[in-house]
């Protein structure tokens, strides 16, 4: 098999979810939500331990579990450990989330104001920091390339994904585990004026790698990164990831654009879908806050996890639509362009029809194409050696 030099692929995917532990069941979640009782939290402590609990807040702990599944379900780590098997240097870490450690900034502030910076713990005081997230995912698994926290609206876990990808294919390290994470709290809840139930609590995590890398170490990719767009519209954005009218074979539209005849249940105040978007009626789609609540900076992360789910699914029948259908050029950052029908990509979107702020990714299926002498990927310039 032969890749692009820039060719980027999903190896690993992890949940902290409740009510959802693997992209599978992320997406039957969101195809037919569950009524009655909500699930129970996510238990950290089954996950992590402890040890992972000592001084760090519920989101940064949610993202820690999440990072955890990724990086074992990529065989980067063993089952029994927590270190990384290859070089710490070559794996960075991107991480997204809007409200996660508010409750701690916001209650460190109010403390200061009202009393005194001696009455903090010196201990919790770095849960304020903007990047602690991304920073405690490095230090417990010993991950020491480039470490980025975005907090950047309704399009920050997409654009997550993006800069993950963008380091691998730039050459600054091989892989990178993205993470999306939110949880609630009064502080979110205060600030949303929505409450606990409508939010999500959760984490997800994938782990981005160069392809060459991965078939290097024998890793299986379970999805192909397709093009990224930043528009100032939805039907913009779809347009330049779809051109010529084609279809996908799975839409997973912005938070509570889920109305129309989907194939999937519409969710409560939900946004109808503008008139002017490109994709076709009877293209499925789902939102998957109907079944984890508002996700924030977690979203787009969530979406591809759900996306993996349905890749996985269409597997089986991706051969019977081989001769059939649209195809359109899906190749990932600094990739070799490569054909890709239409109909057997996810089409994923994140954000609001308000300027700058709508954000599309297609996940397609991994390369299934063959060389009986494959080429040598030619290096990038600033990559990492080992």
């Amino acid at each position: 098999m032969t890749h692009g030099p820039g060719e980027v692929v999903v190896t690993g995917v992890g949940l902290a979810v409740p009510g959802a532990d693997t992209p599978e069941a992320l997406l039957r979640r969101t195809a037919c939500p569950v009524t009655g009782p909500a699930p129970e939290p996510f238990d950290t402590a089954a996950r992590i331990g402890r040890r992972g609990h000592r001084y760090k807040d519920r989101a940064t702990r949610l993202a820690l579990c999440a990072a955890l599944e990724a990086l074992r379900n990529a065989a980067l780590i063993p089952s029994d450990g927590e270190e990384v098997t290859v070089p710490g240097d070559s794996v960075g870490v991107v991480a997204s989330s809007n409200l996660g450690n508010l409750d701690t900034a916001c209650l460190t502030a109010a403390a200061i104001a009202e009393r005194s910076a001696v009455d903090l713990s010196p201990m919790s005081l770095p849960n304020a920091s903007s990047n602690v997230i991304a920073s405690w995912v490095a230090i417990r698994h010993g991950l020491r390339g480039p470490n980025l926290m975005l907090c950047n609206g309704a399009t920050s876990g997409l654009d997550a994904v993006h800069w993950g990808a963008t380091l691998v294919a730039a050459g600054r390290v091989r892989r990178a585990v993205v993470i999306g994470v939110e949880t609630h709290n009064a502080v979110v809840e205060d600030l949303l004026g929505r409450s606990a139930g409508e939010l999500l609590d959760g984490a997800a995590a994938v782990v981005v790698e160069g392809a060459r890398w991965a078939e290097a170490r024998g890793a299986r990719a379970v999805a192909a990164l397709g093009p990224y767009e930043r528009r100032a519209g939805l039907s913009g954005c779809v347009e330049a990831l779809l051109p010529d009218g084609a279809a996908p074979g799975v839409w997973f539209t912005p938070e509570r654009y889920a109305e129309g005849p989907a194939g999937a249940v519409p969710v409560p105040g939900a946004v109808p879908v503008p008139e002017a978007v490109p994709v076709p009626v009877g293209v499925p789609r789902y939102d998957v806050t109907g079944a984890v609540g508002r996700a924030s900076g977690a979203l787009g992360v969530l979406q591809c996890a759900a996306a993996v789910g349905w890749l996985a699914r269409a597997g089986a029948g991706a051969s019977a639509e081989a001769g059939a259908g649209s195809v359109i050029e899906a190749a990932g950052p600094g990739a070799v362009p490569d054909p890709v029908h239409a109909s057997r990509q996810a089409l994923i979107t994140s954000g609001d029809d308000t300027a700058d702020a709508v954000a599309g990714l297609l996940l397609r299926p991994t390369p299934d194409r063959c060389d009986s002498h494959p080429a040598r990927a030619p290096l990038i310039s600033m990559e990492c050696s080992r």
